[in-house]
């Protein structure tokens, strides 16, 4: 598959190969908004816990409602296949268009509870929950995973033939072990032995920062996809940015001045309008933060970022952003 073009899950047509991540506490609508705007090729919802979004937890509907893109992509986490199964019609009823399958979220939370890369020490009730949710599914049904629990056992490629034979229409493999967490560096090399074994799309998650990390993990994985995770925080453009440069066809630089102070305001007041002007308060606060940091960090005072990041007044934290992010792109660091 050329690594430019767009291709389909199911009958499903994804318009280009680099998506952003799901990521818990992240991927809200706001900033699946921005990131498709900036030219994403998929957006996916943050991690919905299937029992408590059955149950109608405030939390987990509010992660289920679609962004402007028009493919709808819903993650759900579980351990049981009645939930799972019922997750599936709640979010289908929200407007899904695709389910993805959590088994890859490393968090002592998630994997305490059985759920997320637990699942990858029980390949059983692994392959039983996604026969349950493709059962229950009436779109396409993908799945993300990590290389397994640890390196003793780097059960991917077993567990993503399983998948595949049971229904599943594209698997995304981030290139660490569950005990890993986040440290070391993701090994594409080894998610090869999950192409060689599959012939849906594969997408390779992992460690990929700039267009050089998605082109040496694209070589090395043999995978048709890239997904890009932490290295969008403050910047939900990134993904689209590396689309442009993989396709070359279109001119994509890293938003400076003007054009990056529009974007910050666009994200805080698109959070304050999502959430309630309270709860939105503290939720834009990492964004902002990380949006500081891409600032060159003498170019304003301690004092300035610390009242961005903790003032309850919106006027306020707007007030401060207008002034930080006014100064000449030259202020800033490359």
């Amino acid at each position: 598959m050329n690594q430019t073009s767009p291709f389909s899950i199911g009958d499903i047509e994804i318009r280009n190969p680099v998506f952003l991540a799901p990521m818990s506490g992240i991927t809200d609508v706001p900033f699946r908004n921005l990131a498709w705007k900036f030219g994403a090729g998929m957006v996916i919802s943050e991690m919905v816990a299937s029992e408590a979004l059955v149950a109608g937890q405030v939390e987990m509907r509010r992660k289920t409602q679609a962004s402007n893109s028009p493919v709808h992509v819903v993650q759900l986490s579980g351990r049981q296949e009645y939930w799972m199964g019922e997750g599936v019609r709640v979010a289908e009823d929200a407007g899904a268009d695709i389910i993805d399958i959590n088994m890859g979220c490393p968090s002592k939370r998630v994997t305490t509870g059985y759920s997320g890369s637990a699942l990858m020490r029980d390949l059983g009730l692994a392959l039983r929950l996604i026969e349950a949710t493709v059962k229950a599914a009436t779109v396409p049904v993908t799945l993300k995973m990590r290389l397994g629990w640890d390196h003793t056992n780097i059960n991917a490629p077993e567990l993503a033939q399983r998948a595949v034979d049971a229904g599943v229409k594209m698997i995304t493999v981030h290139g660490r072990t569950r005990c890993q967490f986040y440290k070391g560096n993701a090994d594409w090399s080894l998610v090869k032995r999950v192409r060689d074994v599959i012939d849906v799309p594969l997408v390779i998650n992992g460690d990929i920062h700039n267009v050089s990390d998605a082109q040496c993990a694209l070589q090395k994985s043999g995978a048709d996809a890239v997904m890009v995770g932490r290295a969008a925080y403050g910047a939900p453009w990134l993904p689209g940015m590396i689309s442009a440069q993989l396709d070359g066809s279109r001119h994509f630089e890293e938003p400076k001045g003007t054009e990056l102070l529009d974007i910050v305001l666009e994200h805080y007041d698109a959070i304050l309008s999502f959430y309630d002007t309270r709860a939105g308060i503290r939720q834009a606060r990492k964004h902002i933060g990380w949006y500081f940091d891409r600032l060159d960090q003498s170019a304003f005072s301690p004092d300035m970022r610390k009242l961005a990041l903790t003032s309850d007044n919106p006027s306020e934290v707007i007030q401060t952003i207008k002034t930080v992010f006014s100064r000449p792109p030259s202020a800033r660091a490359a």
